[in-house]
């Protein structure tokens, strides 16, 4: 987390509002080698959500330390798919029949 009074590092990240001269809330994961793996922006009325935020952090170094793929909401321990070309088009019956939480 960081503050941004100048509105530089939101206007790189396209989450400065101009107009007011405030960001809007804004959060970007971004991995060791500098690419945005998850950005999400949200207007103030409406807070974030630090859990998830964990949560994600926690998948993306999952993904990345074994290859494997993370379905929505994974925590670790739970279940993961090797990516390949026999699962194109056959994820859902996969974790259907095979991952059932």
């Amino acid at each position: 987390m960081l503050s941004d009074a100048g509105g530089r590092i939101g206007s790189v990240y396209g989450v400065y509002d101009d107009e007011a001269g405030v960001d809007i809330r804004g959060r970007f994961l971004i991995d060791p080698d500098g690419v945005i793996q998850a950005m999400e922006t949200v207007t103030p009325p409406v807070g974030r959500n630090v859990s998830e935020l964990i949560r994600q952090v926690k998948a993306f170094q999952h993904v990345r330390t074994t290859g494997e793929v993370t379905p929505s909401g994974w925590q670790p321990g739970k279940p993961t798919l090797k990516p390949g070309p026999d699962l194109v088009g056959k994820v859902w019956k996969i974790w259907k029949s095979e991952m059932a939480f």
